[in-house]
């Protein structure tokens, strides 16, 4: 009797031992707990609503555009010039200055900007991004995309990096970093527009294929730097459309790959090495769609074809429509030009042409304005400049039919020594003192040699019959 009794009291200890567990995990551990999980959840509302409505979220955690903004932002403003032009018809702004900007594109001082920018200037400066000041030659220029490049003495400059201009696209953010209104190192943002628009700036005389972005850019932009998010070049800043003279809302920016070869031309011959395939080419309307048969409105369509140039020798005919070039889509003359302005006489270009509905491939050579392959370069700098005239190498064609070296006259400056010496352009130099002459450097050299004292010089016109010498005093 006495062990159930010893029994129950333990059952009943055991029993009474777990009810008070329970009510002191009940009372004190869990109520504890709860109260800690509520003090943490306070907690953490109270930061989160610090960050949110503070500004510390965007200083810890700023979005990914932005923050490249930043970085691209930094990266241009190092890399774009102002440029300030003694000059007439050269880009006036509201002070009345002939000014615009300019890119560094290499370390030791070469210069891109808008050739309108410098078109006819006595003298120009540059000021880089940390205000040195610095005299500027134009090293060479090409009014047929608007482009020019100068030099400047100095080195270990900050530049900006070629991009892929083909690469970007419609709603890619990009950046303009110029000098508007005198406003040095101005940077504005905006989206990629359009591609390949053609507003007819150079009056059908050059190449358009711009970049249409609403970045703003205003008077003084031109010759700036369109570039992407990483700070690469993918255009040059050259053109409003406004019915006010000041930004509306487009903006317009030649291709970085057109700017990368016309900048590579000047730097190495002088002058551009534009290549030519040899045929006129018209844009597809609904009519010309509908007369052709085209199952859409797009390419370009082949008007006509050069005897004896690079497309008839491929195979090129009327009324074909070139749809690609070099895998590159050609919907219409803008983006056409584009493609070939980047390439030189002597590329081979791959076109995809439709032709009676039927897609082949032909390839072709680009030629110069020749008609031949080479590459030819003019040289109009130093002692050049001076007597005025532009000279050049002839061609292995010229070599071959004319039989003979020397040098070549290609433009002669109005009032200058050379052309009151009565000589003109197209003349074929031969022999300087009687002394032969095989090629430019070597007609610059005698020339430098020379300074001060009378020349003579002998040299034929290729279809006037007869020899034509001249006399002049080269410049001390």
């Amino acid at each position: 009797m006495n062990i159930k009794k010893e029994g129950f009291k333990l059952i009943l200890i055991n029993v009474i031992f777990t009810i008070s567990c329970l009510c002191l995990y009940h009372f004190v551990f869990l109520q504890e707990s709860q109260l800690t999980e509520r003090v943490s959840n306070t907690a953490k509302q109270v930061v989160e609503s610090d960050l949110l409505l503070s500004a510390k979220l965007q200083a810890a955690y700023r979005s990914a555009e932005p923050g490249s903004f930043i970085q691209a932002a930094e990266k241009g403003r190092r890399g774009v010039v102002f440029i300030k032009c003694d000059a007439e018809g050269a880009e006036k702004d509201i002070f009345g200055m002939n000014t615009g900007s300019g890119v560094v594109i290499s370390l030791n001082g070469h210069i891109i900007t808008n050739y309108h920018v410098v078109k006819g200037a006595q003298k120009i400066s540059v000021t880089l991004n940390d205000n040195r000041v610095f005299d500027a030659d134009i090293l060479g220029s090409d009014p047929n995309t608007d482009l020019a490049i100068l030099k400047i003495n100095a080195e270990n400059l900050d530049f900006l990096t070629f991009g892929n201009s083909d690469s970007i696209h419609i709603g890619e953010w990009v950046l303009a970093v110029g000098n508007p209104f005198k406003l040095q190192s101005t940077v504005t943002a905006g989206i990629v527009s359009a591609k390949a628009r053609n507003i007819n700036l150079l009056e059908n005389q050059g190449i358009e294929s711009f970049i249409q972005t609403d970045a703003a850019i205003n008077p003084g932009n031109s010759g700036g730097a369109l570039i992407n998010t990483q700070g690469d070049l993918v255009g040059i800043c050259t053109a409003i459309q406004s019915n006010t003279g000041k930004y509306e809302g487009f903006s317009f920016a030649i291709p970085s790959n057109l700017v990368r070869k016309v900048a590579a031309d000047i730097q190495e011959f002088g002058v551009v090495q534009r290549g030519w395939l040899g045929v006129d080419i018209e844009n597809i309307d609904n009519d010309l769609a509908s007369k052709l048969g085209l199952p859409f409105v797009s390419g370009v369509y082949i008007a006509s074809v050069s005897k004896d140039g690079g497309a008839q020798d491929a195979g090129v005919k009327k009324d074909d429509v070139v749809l690609m070039v070099n895998e590159n889509q050609t919907q219409n003359i803008s983006e056409f030009m584009e493609t070939i302005g980047t390439l030189r006489p002597g590329d081979d270009v791959l076109l995809k042409i439709l032709r009676s509905n039927k897609e082949i491939f032909i390839k072709a050579k680009l030629r110069n304005q020749l008609n031949t392959t080479d590459l030819i370069g003019t040289y109009d700098h130093g002692i050049l400049k001076e007597i005025g005239v532009e000279i050049r190498n002839p061609d292995s064609y010229e070599r071959s039919i004319l039989s003979s070296d020397g040098v070549v006259i290609v433009s002669v400056k109005i009032g200058s020594v050379i052309d009151k010496s009565k000589m003109e352009a197209g003349y074929f130099i031969t022999k300087v003192n009687h002394k032969e002459i095989k090629s430019a450097s070597e007609f610059i050299e005698i020339l430098d040699l020379y300074r001060g004292k009378t020349i003579f010089i002998e040299g034929f016109y290729p279809k006037i019959p007869g020899d034509y010498p001249y006399t002049f005093q080269v410049p001390k």
